[in-house]
């Protein structure tokens, strides 16, 4: 197994990324759309106790919609889905949907969508992404390199008191298959053990890793402690999406998403609290032949893997942002908290 070209999801042929970042004064949230090729089919799994989806039904093996059009990952807790509006609207304009009529204009796009809570990062309530920036993240989607870190649904996200951010990675396995993962990290639990080194480090064997510095590990465990994070239902969520060029059913996709959700559980701790709305929605275009048997199991074990490799990536490239002047938090990142390089 190797990565592709760009180490990333749009390695896989078709799939697309664009973000819309919102961090103006007051501001600290965005959106992220994935866009697949035509007729990708599509699986979802959620888990936690605290999720905010929209259309996540119409991923059950047993409905009748088997094309996905976009996932849209967003900020702004419940108010954030209605970002999936225009990108609804977007995928319209540039002739996506599901037929419902023998028409040419009679199709609805399938836009299943996700969202995590960023709510008052920047310093508003109320500031949270619309259908405006929905549309235009579905506008800019595209492929080659993802931005990562501090960008679009991961711009007010937070991980065990430090900044989260977008990550992605992607493998080429040895069968030609390509699987890779977007993540949107905004997690209760920590990236990191008591010693500041990273759960999934090894993933990221000749990257550059930063050194965690014992005296900055030991201030950030202390400040945990006495925080106690004031834990609220709906504080948290971690989205990805994982895709592949592989032929999947629809229960093959749901399955594929199931299996990636152990990427989460290798990277970070907890994970799937009663405070987090753990989405990932799985995506499969269809370029290559069906896999069955250990093929299909290598697909899920190297999809896990780059959801936790992506984890690792958002932590490392993220920034940090003070606390602003109209009462936005301070989220330090993990470079300037615990490595200080």
């Amino acid at each position: 197994m190797h990565p592709g070209p760009h180490d990333a999801i749009t390695d896989v042929g078709g799939v697309r990324v664009g973000h819309t970042t919102r961090d103006e004064p007051g501001w600290l949230t965005g959106v992220t759309v994935v866009v697949p090729p035509p007729g990708t089919v599509g699986g979802v799994d959620v888990r936690g106790g605290g999720p905010g989806t929209r259309e996540t039904d119409l991923l059950d093996p047993r409905t009748l919609v088997s094309a996905v059009d976009a996932v849209l990952l967003a900020g702004g807790s419940a108010f954030g889905l209605s970002a999936a509006d225009g990108v609804a609207a977007a995928a319209y304009d540039a002739g996506a949907g599901w037929p419902v009529g023998p028409e040419p204009h009679e199709r609805v796009p399938i836009v299943p969508a996700a969202i995590l809570f960023d709510l008052g990062r920047g310093g508003s309530w109320r500031n949270t992404p619309g259908p405006a920036d929905g549309a235009a993240a579905h506008r800019a989607a595209a492929g080659g390199p993802v931005a990562q870190g501090s960008v679009g649904a991961g711009t007010g996200a937070r991980t065990g008191g430090l900044r989260g951010g977008v990550g992605t990675a992607s493998t080429v396995l040895a069968s030609g298959v390509t699987v890779g993962a977007l993540v949107v990290l905004n997690a209760v639990g920590s990236t990191f053990g008591p010693d500041g080194r990273l759960l999934a480090a090894h993933l990221a064997a000749g990257e550059d890793l930063p050194t965690p510095d014992a005296a900055r590990v030991a201030a950030h465990w202390a400040a945990r402690a006495e925080e106690a994070e004031r834990l609220r239902a709906g504080i948290a969520t971690t989205l990805a999406v994982v895709a592949t060029d592989a032929t999947l059913t629809k229960a093959g996709a749901h399955k594929l998403a199931g299996v990636a959700h152990d990427g989460f559980a290798r990277a970070l701790s907890p994970v799937h609290t009663a405070y987090d709305g753990d989405t990932v929605f799985a995506l499969a275009t269809g370029e290559r032949p069906a896999v069955a048997g250990i093929d299909e199991v290598d697909l899920q074990t190297a999809a896990a893997d780059c959801v936790s490799l992506a984890i690792v990536r958002a932590v490392l490239a993220a920034t940090s942002v003070d606390r602003t002047a109209d009462g936005g938090v301070a989220l330090p990142s993990y470079r300037d908290a615990i490595t200080g390089s």
